[in-house]
């Protein structure tokens, strides 16, 4: 199993961290945890064409966890020619209605594709890219998530549970994906609740929103809805998962000397490693070795 973090920001605008998105592969399937603003671009400089993609899960469906999709979604479609195998898109309600509304006959991309689809100068090109006949217009597999659900994959599984956030506006998911190779918990967004310690035990990775400084938190609904760094500490250590990734990373806490004071003092309560995410970082599913000194 291979993990990379494609974007590890928040919704404010970065030019150096995207917004939410990682990228699992495991059991010959590449999976994507979701697909944030800038994601798509990190995951081409991860040398991972959109084709390639399997799967792909999103916790909720807050903007800066699913713009992308319309970027990967169209592009896997438009390059694939029609010699793969339509993308399996898992999601909270209302799921089925964010893809409608953009690639449904009457959705904001509705033109593009009858463009794509029905002109003489698209159906040469797809003709050329290996598609045969007509052109299907895209047609992904579409699954509503509840909680507690169960997915199979390639040699791996997923399952979920209702974490909190800004329920119950937005349902709210955090994931566990589990492999012969290891275990990867994600939380999407969460504050600290039992549901993601269950899904994080004894977890080779747990992925969390480390949105604030403990204590600098804006009022108590902030607290509940949005993850602290001390209190993600002691999530990591109930949960005794073996290595910590900190990500949706905000301003505040993205300054030199601050980072390493977050990782000291979540240090003194969580005896795991600890990773400080940054777009495009790999994470180990052991423990991070140094390399060769030459």
């Amino acid at each position: 199993m291979r993990i990379t973090l494609l974007g590890t920001g928040t919704p404010t605008p970065s030019l150096t961290r995207m917004s939410s998105g990682y990228l699992l592969r495991t059991g010959g399937d590449v999976v994507l945890l979701d697909h944030g603003p800038g994601a798509y671009h990190r995951m081409m400089q991860a040398g991972v064409e959109a084709t390639e993609v399997s799967h792909v899960f999103f916790s909720h469906l807050h903007y800066d966890h699913c713009l992308d999709y319309a970027r990967l979604l169209i592009t896997r479609w438009d390059q694939g020619g029609g010699r793969i195998p339509e993308l399996k898109v898992y999601g909270p309600p209302p799921m089925r209605r964010l893809h409608d509304s953009l690639f449904g006959e009457d959705g904001a991309f509705g033109p593009d594709i009858a463009a794509r689809t029905e002109h003489p100068l698209s159906l040469s090109i797809y003709h050329a890219r290996g598609g045969e006949g007509a052109r299907p217009r895209p047609a992904p597999e579409i699954t509503e998530l509840k909680n507690g659900d169960r997915v199979e994959g390639n040699g791996w599984h997923l399952e979920t549970a209702s974490v909190r956030h800004v329920q119950p506006h937005l349902h709210c998911y955090g994931y566990r994906v589990a492999s012969g190779e290891g275990v990867v918990a994600y939380s999407g967004d969460s504050g600290p609740c039992k549901a993601m310690e269950r899904l994080a035990r004894d977890a080779d990775v747990l992925i969390h929103m480390c949105h604030y400084l403990s204590g600098s938190q804006l009022n108590e609904a902030f607290a509940e809805t949005c993850m602290g760094h001390l209190e993600l500490a002691e999530l990591a250590k109930a949960a005794s998962v073996a290595n910590l990734v900190i990500s949706h990373v905000t301003e505040q806490m993205d300054v030199p000397g601050v980072r390493e004071r977050i990782i000291a003092e979540m240090a003194d309560i969580y005896r795991g490693n600890i990773f400080f995410g940054e777009d495009l970082m790999e994470i180990p599913i052991g423990d991070p070795r140094p390399s060769k000194l030459n």
